[in-house]
């Protein structure tokens, strides 16, 4: 499975380099956010690499569910399930979780089904910002502090009717999408279906909270956007 590049394992337990975080980002999520930049002060392993190495390693249900309660830092070591269970959770030799998951209906472990459910729906977490949470903001005319963006992966379910395929891609609708502001909190629903071929074969949802909102501003945003573009633009090119 291509993801085992991203991580190392020794003894049972997995930690993941700076490099690899930024790498997975990067290369398979399309995700320049900076907080995954090897000099980051902030540094922070993407949630999306938790999610698919447990999912290498328990295979795929056709219900799953994702909580994330940690920010995974440089250095820390972390114990993954190792085989199918219908719940566990990803955390370190304190016990302190970082990502809990549970899992019910019918499994498999088909790992092209794995891999292509994995690229499809990591490469549309990875344009949540500034792409779809910027139309959300600007539909309900709230925005983030650009100084401080607080922007946190919540949670995430996936809801199969079948598995028996071997391939899937990913396709959302920005009607879809929604957005519910109270003061400065925003809680945003980011949901999306699974194709094989012409058919829908399931549906998710991405849970995400935004914190520090302010009234929408459209020449800062603009401003968010450009500078995303050239981070972008200038990690392509290096």
């Amino acid at each position: 499975m291509f993801i085992k590049q991203f991580y190392n394992e020794e003894n049972g337990k997995i930690n993941i380099s700076r490099q690899q975080a930024s790498d997975f980002a990067k290369q398979i999520a399309d995700d320049f956010n900076p907080i995954h930049n090897v000099d980051a002060k902030r540094f922070c392993v993407p949630g999306d690499l938790l999610f698919s190495i447990v999912l290498n390693k328990v295979g795929v249900n056709q219900q799953m569910h994702f909580d994330f309660c940690g920010m995974v830092t440089e250095g820390v070591e972390l114990k993954f399930p190792e085989q199918y269970v219908e719940s566990a959770s990803v955390a370190d030799d304190n016990d302190k979780a970082y990502l809990t998951y549970t899992a019910s209906g019918q499994h498999s472990n088909c790992q092209t089904l794995i891999e292509s459910l994995i690229r499809s729906y990591v490469g549309f977490s990875g344009h949540t910002f500034p792409g779809i949470l910027g139309q959300l903001m600007k539909r309900n005319n709230v925005m983030i502090n650009p100084a401080r963006p607080m922007v946190m992966y919540e949670s995430m379910d996936i809801c199969l009717q079948r598995l028996d395929v071997s391939e899937v891609s990913l396709r959302f609708d920005m009607e879809q999408m929604t957005l519910a502001v109270d003061g400065k909190r925003g809680q945003a629903k980011l949901r999306f279906d699974f194709i094989s071929g012409k058919e829908v074969i399931g549906h998710g949802v991405k849970n995400m909270v935004l914190s520090g909102l302010r009234e929408y501003d459209q020449q800062q945003m603009e401003q968010i956007c450009v500078d995303y573009q050239q981070m972008k633009d200038a990690n392509q090119a290096a």
